[in-house]
Parts: structure tokens; sequence; C-alpha cells
């Protein structure tokens, strides 16, 4: 076999990487390589990122700093100089910490802001070595452009049924048990980390953010077969802080819906289980109540936060679903959801585990 001369001796046919390709030509054989190496700084790659990929930085947040200040104070050509030692320093690091042990035939996917300077470092030096690497044509911009055209179009190929009831009515207990019998579920309080309510914040775990979310959602229905129902929660245009996309909720407040029914005290216990954080912190519980006052006012905000603080958690989640909820809910699905009025009813006897797992049964054999 013919080798180059210099100083990382690799076979002639590597010499032809690292490859640029587009993202749309890439987005069938992702699954391909064998790692996706984000190159832009952890905070870049913490707002969103290609799903699988792997946080390499070149730079990180405090070097980009840095070299964006001297490019600005000193100049152009003194701020190449000091990124150019930085990236070297940690594309070394990390062939050493991550890469070493790779055989030759491992194949990596690099890709940067735009595809320019630090994935083309990270690449260069990979191919180099003799790995066949590619890149990103565009970078991050390119696949955020793509998966923003994706979300305009990409739900109306599929058609859903939309699970409706009150709140602790079990809806996203059912769609959990739906996922474990294989049906296709597209569950945007989980890809929101939120339950969906002024009290549905989940404890010492932030939301992500909007452009996560919605690589999230991008992400679940690119994999989902057009031919099989969607089962999807009826959701209010936001989830916590963020905004469902507009055309995945054009489809879902236009099919069909399931109207869950459970009883009461299923109800209330079904919450005090999902929200057990709130026992367990009630000084969290009342300020969330607070925010509460403009709609049912001071008064009845303070009986609710002395239940709270004496520990009456069934009294308040009833109170709750009583006098603000259950009253919301109905508005909102009544107003939005246009296939209500033909819904299914599907009650559920009890909160247990064998009774959601043959409504889900039920769901998945009569979907259409």
């Amino acid at each position: 076999m013919r080798y180059s001369v210099g100083l990382f001796k690799a076979p002639l046919f590597a010499m032809k990487y690292p490859l640029l390709r587009s993202f749309a030509d890439l987005l069938p054989e992702l699954g391909q390589y064998d790692a996706i190496i984000d190159v832009r700084s952890p905070l870049e790659f913490a707002e969103d990122h290609v799903p699988g990929a792997i946080n390499c930085p070149v730079l990180n947040n405090e070097e980009r700093i840095r070299v964006g200040t001297h490019y600005r104070q000193v100049g152009a050509f003194e701020a190449k100089k000091l990124g150019a030692a930085l990236v070297a320093k940690n594309v070394a690091q990390h062939i050493e910490m991550l890469f070493y042990s790779h055989p030759q035939s491992w194949k990596p996917l690099v890709y940067c802001w735009r595809g320019g300077n630090r994935s083309g470092a990270m690449a260069h030096i990979l191919a180099k070595v003799g790995w066949p690497v590619t890149r990103i044509d565009g970078g991050y911009k390119a696949y955020r452009s793509h998966v923003n055209t994706e979300l305009t179009s990409l739900p109306a190929t599929f058609h859903y049924q939309v699970l409706c009831g009150p709140t602790g009515s079990g809806k996203s207990r059912l769609l959990r048990t739906l996922v474990q019998q294989g049906a296709q579920v597209l569950d945007l309080e989980q890809l929101a980390n939120h339950r969906g309510s002024v009290l549905g914040n989940v404890p010492d775990s932030e939301q992500p953010s909007q452009k996560w979310f919605e690589t999230g959602i991008w992400h679940a229905l690119r994999q989902f077969d057009p031919d099989r129902p969607v089962f999807i929660e009826a959701e209010s245009k936001k989830v916590g802080k963020l905004r469902v996309p507009d055309s995945l909720m054009t489809c879902m407040r236009a099919s069909a819906c399931t109207v869950i029914a459970l009883p009461l005290a299923d109800r209330v216990h079904l919450l005090l289980d999902e929200y057990a954080h709130f026992v367990q912190d009630a000084a969290h519980l009342t300020h969330q109540l607070d925010l509460l006052a403009p709609l049912h006012g001071k008064d009845r905000i303070a009986q609710w936060r002395m239940l709270a603080e004496s520990g009456e958690m069934p009294k308040l989640v009833e109170a709750l679903l009583a006098s603000h909820y259950d009253a919301l809910y109905a508005q909102s699905v009544k107003r939005n959801f246009s296939e209500l009025g033909s819904a299914t009813m599907l009650p559920l006897a009890d909160g247990s585990t064998q009774t959601f797992e043959q409504a889900a049964a039920q769901l998945i054999a009569t979907a259409t």
C-alpha cells in the first residue's frame, strides 16, 4: 500500500477527506456515522444540537469570548493566532482522551456554527490522521434551517389521535402506557419537561430551549410511520414557556379526539402521586398558588394556602380541580378542538396499572 509523506502517515485514499456534504444529503445516513461531533462551545450545544451529537468544543465558552474580544480590540491576525493555539490544544486533547483508541475505520461527522473555521480545523486534523471524516456544509445553521422548514409540513403527513380529559384524568400516564405497548406517541409535555399548567414545572429541572423543544418534535416525527396513528395529548399553544409549532397545533385541533374519564377520587390520588414534590415542599406550592391570584382573588388563594400549609393536600387538589382546572380545561378544549363534539368516550374504572393497560390496548385496536 502506498503512503503519503508527512507528519501523519496515512493511505493515499484518505487524502480525499474531509468530505463536505449538505445536511439534506446526510440526513438519511446519519445513523451510519460512528459519532456526530459538535465542536461548538458548551453553551451553543446546550441550546440546540443535532440529535445524538456529542460536544467536543474546540473553543470552550470562555475561550470563545476571549478570541472574540481579541478580534475586536487587537485585530483579526492576532485573534486568529490566539484561536489557532487554543483550537490545536483542544483538538489534541479530544484525540488523546476520546478518539485515540478508535480504529482507522471510525467514521465521524463534524459540524460547527456555519461549517467554517472550527469544524474545518477538527475535520482537517482527523482526516490527516486517516479517519474518513465528513463535515456538514453550512454547519448547525444549515441543520436548523432544515428543521424549521420540515416543521412547517412534516406534522401534516401524520394522522393523530388526541387524548382529551380534565386534569388528573391520566392522559400522560396513558401516553406512557401506549409507548410501552408499541404505539407511536408524541409526548409534548415530556419533550418540554413541563406538565402544562401553572403548577407544571418539574422540580430542580429547567425546561429546554425553544430550539431544542422543536428539535425533539422534529426528531420524534421523522421516526414515525405515516400509515400508523400518532397519539398525542390535547395541549394549548404553550407548554410552560415553550410554544408548540403552529403547523402541529393546526393538525392536532382538527384531529379525532378521545375523552378520558376517571373518577374524582382516582384523579386526586393520581395528581398527588405525580406532584409529590409539592407535598414535600409546601412553601414552593404556596408560591405557585399565588400566581393564580389574578384569576381567583386573594381570599380564595388564602384558603388554598391554608390547606397546603396544614398538609390537607387531598382537599386542596379537589378544590383546585373544582374551581380552577376543570372549568379552564373545558373552555379550552371546546374552543380549540373542532372534533370534540364527535369524540369517543373512554371511561376508566380506576387508576390501576391494569386499567391503563387495558385502555391503551383498546385505543391501539380501535385507532384509525
